[in-house]
Order: structure tokens, then C-alpha cells, then sequence
């Protein structure tokens, strides 16, 4: 049996006991552990950026955002997922790097998620997917955090245009363990 079996079962995880609690009421009361872990499923909007003809290093473009809710997950592990269609109608020629930030309450500076994924397109005439995934376990209870997707363009220069279509980003997050101290 795996966990995805129906009437998963073991000794953290008991979804059948009338004593489980929700997430809330357990952080209210420190003496419960929480029984119940939730799964967040979330999918940003797909978007698309252009990054121009002759764009110099260092310029950034944001291309993908969604903002999760994890206030119910007891030390949440966050899985996000981005996937995009690069688009060259013109020869494009450049190095871009896509990072993930993320910002939380009361923060001011975005702080980066994992690290820089780089791509080197040498004469992109086509299209051609890309995508990756980074894992964000370093959240605190009641966090509720926007995450970006920013492209930074790394070459010296760029040679044609260069279209991110559909960009998206996307969030599966659950707690950290099958039972936590709220």
C-alpha cells in the first residue's frame, strides 16, 4: 500500500479519530498535536514577457507570480513548479537566468528560493520549453508569501527578441511531518 491508497493509514496520519484537530484550533491549543495535514494545490495565471533586441546584463523581467497561503500547514514543505514556451520569431541569441524569490509578510526584500536556473540559447530560432522545480521548506507558521519567477538576462547583450509564453508557476505544499506541535 502507498500513500496514495485509499484509507491510508499509520501512527501520524489517522483521519478516522473524532479527536483529530484543524490546524487553527491546535495552534490555540499547544497541548493537541495536529492529526490533519492538508494538501495545497495552486496554479498561477499563465503569462508571457518579452525580453527585447540588444537587452544588456542585468536587466530583470518578472514572468510568473502566485501568492500561497500556508497558515494552515503545520512547517510547510513547498514544491513549486515553473514551466514556459520560449518563443524566437528571429534568430535569438543570449543567456537568461530564471530564479524564484519569494516575499512573506512584513518582509520588504525578496529572498531567493533555490537556485538560479540558467539557459544559453545559441541562435533559438523556433520554440522551445523550459521548466524546472525548486523545493521551499524555510517557511514559518502563518506565512503567506508571493512567488516570483524573474528572468535576468546574464550575456553581455542579446540578439533578437525572445517571447516567454505561458509562463507559469505552480505550488503543491503539505506540512513538513505527518504530525506537528502547533
Amino acid at each position: 500500500m502507498n500513500s496514495m491508497s485509499k484509507g491510508y493509514y499509520n501512527d501520524d496520519y489517522d483521519h478516522h479519530r473524532k479527536d483529530d484537530c484543524e490546524c487553527v484550533s491546535c495552534r490555540k491549543e499547544k497541548e493537541k498535536k495536529c492529526k490533519l495535514c492538508p494538501t495545497i494545490v495552486k496554479c498561477g495565471c499563465p503569462s508571457a514577457s518579452t525580453i527585447p533586441a540588444a537587452t544588456i546584463a542585468g536587466t530583470n523581467f518578472t514572468v510568473s507570480s502566485l501568492t500561497l497561503n500556508t497558515s494552515c500547514l503545520c512547517d510547510p514543505s513547498i514544491k513549486l513548479e515553473f514551466a514556459s514556451n520560449l518563443v524566437a520569431p528571429v534568430a535569438f541569441t543570449g543567456t537568461i537566468n530564471f530564479q524564484v524569490f519569494k516575499v512573506c509578510r512584513g518582509q520588504s526584500t525578496p529572498v531567493p528560493v533555490g537556485p538560479a536556473w540558467t539557459f544559453n540559447l545559441v541562435a533559438l530560432l523556433q520554440s522551445q520549453t523550459f521548466s524546472f522545480f525548486v523545493c521551499d521548506s524555510d517557511s514559518c507558521f502563518d506565512d503567506c508569501c508571493t512567488y516570483t519567477v524573474v528572468a535576468t538576462v546574464t550575456s553581455a547583450v542579446t540578439v533578437g527578441t525572445l517571447s516567454i509564453n505561458n509562463a507559469t508557476l505552480g505550488a503543491v505544499a503539505t506540512c513538513g511531518s505527518g504530525s506537528c506541535n502547533c
